[in-house]
């Protein structure tokens, strides 16, 4: 019979009874030296005592087996609890592989990340991680990796095996990768000899951790978006709730920072990107940053135009009606759209156009040097795309973003060959909604800076 026993982080006061009770009735016990002076008052005189160094683990775990297998009762002892970074997994990993038909029970003892969190308050409120950043067994690429997760995933994260004489870099690594993450202010507890005499706890943030204050003797705990500070508390909340966006401005700003987490900021030009983005946002599809096309440095020459009081001419109202009014009234925009008024109508009747057709002509003969922006009519984009093609209007820019399936692709493609600055949702796709999304991205392009 073996028995994996955890005695916790060190105090007896920490120590289940159970675990008290196996070491009682233990016949050989088996362990790294530095633990047994934990245990001391409950062994029974006669009992075997086994003490082998750090390193030993498989070692031991060979001893109890043949221990064992010689008939007596057998403890592998390991602080905090037996089966978290401790002799449970190795025992039970060499006893499958023996072949030996040897009695196995894991008698559980407190972890130091849950002494830690009663140490602390109520720094695990809510989901949370152990890292262990001892690479003796396991690859340093895939603790790298957890930890990345960690980080992103904003757990709550304790870290085991900090740091040694000759592992003396890896925690300063991982605080780089949270900073990338997380808040240079995120609360952070170095925890040292959890339950023992020495104990100390040290508060600090993420920002100012000093990992020359930290070796193998203490756990490290890094709070996540949410965990705060009271007095000498750490306090995670159950849940995001009192942080979750409620206007619209916050719905909008967690939905951007939700877009731009899914892409890479380094592969597009910053304006080409933030009016992605708002096409993203306005469809719920990650693919529009695929069908957007723009002419070099369109949407930021549009800023410019737009914050001067520049005129926009629309093809619907549906255009119309999608640019954010905020911005309109603050620098003065006209948006202008023909489609309705009474010479419209008479002129497509005239001249046998559609009447968005009919009402873009009017607008150019008024209003030349607009910035124009098509979200419906191809006939309406033809009409722009010949007229500066022939040289007789000389736009601000287009954006051309018709929907539908008759002269959808042949209108824009008239507009590659245009010498003004455009913008495009190719193929069939489009509609008025991204053609206002654009010219709200030209007007926004200041706060993209927020995100980008």
């Amino acid at each position: 019979m073996i028995k994996v026993v955890g005695l916790g982080p060190g105090s007896g006061d920490y120590m289940l009874p159970m675990a008290i009770k196996a070491v009682q009735e233990a016949d050989v016990i088996i362990g790294y030296h530095y633990y047994f002076q934990f245990i001391e008052e409950y062994i029974t005189e006669g009992t075997a005592c086994i003490g082998k160094e750090l390193s030993e683990e498989e070692k031991r775990a060979e001893i109890a087996i043949e221990k064992a297998i010689e008939g007596y009762k057998v403890v592998v002892i390991g602080s905090g609890d037996a089966s978290i970074y401790s002799m449970a997994s190795i025992v039970y990993q060499m006893v499958a592989k023996s072949g030996e038909d040897i009695e196995l029970e894991t008698i559980p003892g407190i972890s130091a990340f849950v002494a830690a969190g009663s140490k602390l308050g109520a720094v695990l409120g809510h989901d949370f991680c152990c890292i262990s950043l001892s690479d003796l067994m396991t690859p340093w690429s895939t603790i790298e990796k957890r930890i990345q997760a960690a980080a992103f995933g904003d757990f709550v994260t304790s870290i085991y095996n900090p740091k040694s004489k000759k592992r003396y870099w890896q925690l300063n690594k991982l605080k780089s990768i949270f900073l990338e993450y997380r808040e240079a202010s995120t609360p952070v507890a170095i925890c040292y000899q959890l339950g023992r005499p020495e104990e100390k706890i040290t508060l600090t943030t993420l920002a100012e951790l000093d990992v020359e204050q930290v070796d193998m003797f203490s756990l490290v705990v890094i709070g996540n978006s949410q965990t705060f500070q009271y007095k000498q508390h750490l306090i995670t909340p159950r849940g995001y709730l009192d942080r979750k966006p409620h206007t619209g401005a916050e719905i909008q700003e967690a939905s951007f920072r939700e877009i731009i987490s899914n892409l890479d900021p380094n592969a597009h030009p910053s304006d080409f990107l933030w009016a992605a983005i708002r096409c993203i946002h306005t469809s719920g599809d990650f693919e529009y940053i695929n069908y957007l096309r723009t002419s070099p440095n369109a949407i930021n020459s549009w800023k410019t135009y737009l914050y001067q009081g520049g005129i926009i001419v629309t093809d619907v109202t549906m255009v119309q009606a999608g640019i954010t009014k905020s911005y309109l009234e603050k620098y003065g925009n006209q948006v202008i759209c023909l489609l309705n008024e009474p010479e419209t109508v008479l002129l497509a009747r005239e001249e046998n156009l559609t009447r968005s057709q009919a009402g873009i002509k009017l607008a150019a003969l008024k209003y030349p040097e607009a910035l124009f922006v098509i979200g419906n009519a191809p006939t309406a984009l033809i009409e722009i795309s010949d007229q500066t093609r022939e040289g007789k209007i000389k736009p601000a820019g287009i954006i051309a973003a018709p929907v539908g399936f008759i002269n959808v692709i042949e209108s824009k493609e008239r507009v590659h060959l245009l010498d003004v600055p455009f913008a495009m949702i190719i193929e069939k796709r489009g509609g008025s909604n991204f053609a206002a999304a654009i010219v709200n991205a030209a007007f926004s392009l200041d706060e993209s800076s927020t995100y980008l």
